[in-house]
């Protein structure tokens, strides 16, 4: 006979002394008689507990992953300051459908003289163009974002040097063919070489590196590392061969004049395109404030789905439960039988039953949490130390509810047999083969 197929062993209750008045099995005497019945059927115990242990494992995987992502989406937007804000076109509407915000071609460079005019609460203002480029040096070559701005640009976003220098007002206007890269792209194209001084091709076009902007780290929302940066009108006229721009980034004088520095930016691009004053705005503004609630709010949402995905593990781990019961029941209907036989009550059989469940619940929820941590742990490690280099974010938050949700998904899947147990005749039980 199979480990998976023996039934439990020892596990009749100790009989009561001659004139004792027998009150029914403890708590603590249907922990042990559970315990017994686990041990003795580890493989089955353990196989019934795995769909627990990955439900609880994924739980806090999957949770520390949407974290983790939000907490470097929203530390990239702070590293951008506080005081800063963002301008895009307003939405194109093409056949009556909206296009999506930004899909208006109304931004001109000319714009951005209109904002430094009439704009006081603005202390500087860059034009932005993105871009996609192919990225060559020797046999080297990836593609990433190329962004077409003016030197103020490295200020505004708070992008520090690590070698060489940015462009100037001079290479804006004499369109130079130079770029500042991203230490993602350095790494890629130049590994451990000098990268300032060394020509690189973008979208085959020869553009001289000038300097390497300091490593940032994180990702998702304008990761710097991975991309590059060349005067605006080297973008504009050069590369991809338009003439308006995509956005503008806008630095107020300090955070208490954001808002009068939006209402002078919204005022200045009115005036710029000769809007009349009960006209809608053709530009929006977003400052940091309304993009860390965007990013909240996606976040929120991404976690959510993730934490739902994996609680069917949790789920499917419980009716995995229920079926090992049901079978356990069968198995041991004639120790049900004899037990009640001398004496044990419903509730005694009834406890056992949803104890052993409980219990494999618990034991899976435990082993889950510690393999949900190891899990991340190792997906936060560097690639390059075996990892994945995910931005996991730990928190007790996540191992609580899904030790509790385990606990819960034993007692649910383990009501139905233990009353099922519980409900045995036991004259019937004690005639059962």
């Amino acid at each position: 006979m199979s480990t998976l197929d023996q039934a439990p062993r020892t596990l009749l209750p100790t009989l009561p002394a001659s004139g004792q008045r027998r009150r029914g099995m403890s708590l603590v005497e249907a922990f042990r008689i559970a315990a017994q019945g686990l041990i003795a059927n580890k493989l089955r115990s353990f196989l019934t507990m795995l769909g627990i242990i990955i439900g609880v494992g994924s739980v806090i995987v999957m949770i520390s992953l949407g974290q983790g992502v939000a907490n470097a989406t929203k530390e990239s937007i702070r590293k951008m300051g506080t005081n800063v804000m963002t301008v895009v076109p307003q939405s194109m509407m093409r056949g009556g459908v909206s296009q999506g915000l930004g899909t208006q071609q109304n931004l001109k460079l000319s714009d951005v003289d209109y904002v430094k005019r009439y704009s006081p609460s603005v202390k500087s203002v860059a034009p932005e163009y993105r871009g996609s480029g192919q990225m060559k040096f020797q046999n080297q070559n990836t593609r990433t974002s190329v962004y077409g701005s003016t030197p103020e640009y490295f200020e505004i976003r708070n992008l520090p040097l690590a070698d060489g220098k940015y462009f100037t007002d001079a290479d804006v206007k004499a369109k130079a063919k130079v770029v500042v890269l991203g230490d993602s792209v350095r790494e890629t194209l130049f590994g451990s070489l000098q990268a300032v001084g060394k020509h690189v091709k973008i979208n085959g076009q020869n553009f001289k590196v000038i300097g390497v902007i300091r490593k940032r780290g994180g990702g998702g929302f304008r990761n710097a590392d991975d991309q590059v940066t060349v005067p605006i009108s080297t973008a504009l006229l050069r590369l991809f061969g338009s003439e308006f721009i995509n956005s503008m980034s806008v630095q107020a004088v300090s955070e208490g004049k954001m808002l009068a520095a939006e209402e002078e930016v919204v005022r200045a691009i009115a005036k710029a395109h000769r809007q009349q004053p009960n006209e809608e705005p053709d530009v929006r503004v977003f400052n940091q404030a309304d993009m860390l609630e965007t990013a909240n709010q996606q976040s929120g949402f991404l976690t959510m789905l993730l934490a739902g995905i994996a609680l069917v593990s949790l789920v499917v781990g419980g009716i995995g439960i229920m079926n090992i019961m049901l079978v356990s029941v069968t198995e041991r209907t004639r120790e049900i039988g004899v037990r009640k036989a001398i004496g044990a009550k419903r509730k005694d059989v009834l406890y056992q039953f949803l104890i052993e469940s409980v219990t494999l619940s618990l034991a899976g929820g435990v082993i889950g949490i510690g393999t949900g941590i190891g899990v991340s742990l190792w997906m936060a490690r560097p690639q390059d130390e075996g990892g994945f280099g995910f931005p996991m974010l730990l928190s007790p938050g996540p191992m609580i509810v899904s030790f509790c949700f385990a606990a819960l998904v034993g007692i649910f899947f383990g009501i139905y047999p233990a009353m099922k147990a519980s409900r045995l005749d036991p004259i019937v039980a004690l005639r059962y083969e």
